[in-house]
């Protein structure tokens, strides 16, 4: 399914980009940059959340709102293991 069409980005796309590891995008402009691309009107962004946020529960993960801490395991145990102040 086409989720943006300015860009004709497919959820598809936006899952492949959610793979854990260090370069997990956390927020949909970070989505848009995996996808080598950036948002022209702006109105796919929720849809884009909300594709995060299922790919995150599908993972067993709980999704972060402010996505403060990651979008993907692998970011949630690198947060985990940073000192803190």
């Amino acid at each position: 399914m086409i989720v943006c069409s300015c860009n004709v980005l497919s959820d598809g796309d936006v899952k492949a980009c959610l793979k854990p590891g260090p370069d997990c995008p956390r927020t949909p402009a970070q989505v848009y940059r995996c996808l080598g691309c950036s948002p022209d009107c702006g109105r796919c962004a929720r849809t884009i959340r909300a594709i995060m946020d299922r790919a995150l529960i599908d993972a067993g993960v709980e999704p972060i709102a402010s996505c403060r801490r990651g979008c993907c395991p692998a970011a949630l145990e690198k947060a985990a293991a940073e000192p803190r102040l």
